[in-house]
């Protein structure tokens, strides 16, 4: 029995190493690298998503993306149409 927990627990901790819980997502448009470093969906507004997402390698804090207005609201409040070909439209068609 002993040995049989010591291999699940082996096992476990192998899982976790190899596919960590938090793994961004990257795609190359334009010649720019976007990256989806996290993202919650909204329960209550199903078309906001909250995500963080880094531009060629420059992190942007949380920031809410409104699919459905097509605007990004930044943390101080200021609301801002989606670039063409950024973030917000990478995480709208993929989301």
């Amino acid at each position: 029995m002993g040995k049989w927990i010591g291999l699940l627990g082996l096992l476990i901790l192998s899982w976790t190493v190899a596919f960590p819980a938090e793994a961004s997502v990257c795609h190359m448009i334009k010649d720019h690298s976007i990256c989806i470093l996290s993202i919650k969906r909204s329960a209550k507004y199903y078309w906001q998503y909250r995500a963080a997402v880094s531009i060629d390698g420059v992190k942007r804090p949380v920031e809410i993306y409104n699919c459905r207005d097509r605007t990004r609201i930044r943390q101080d409040g200021v609301v801002v149409s989606f670039e063409p070909d950024g973030a917000g439209e990478l995480i709208c068609s993929f989301f």
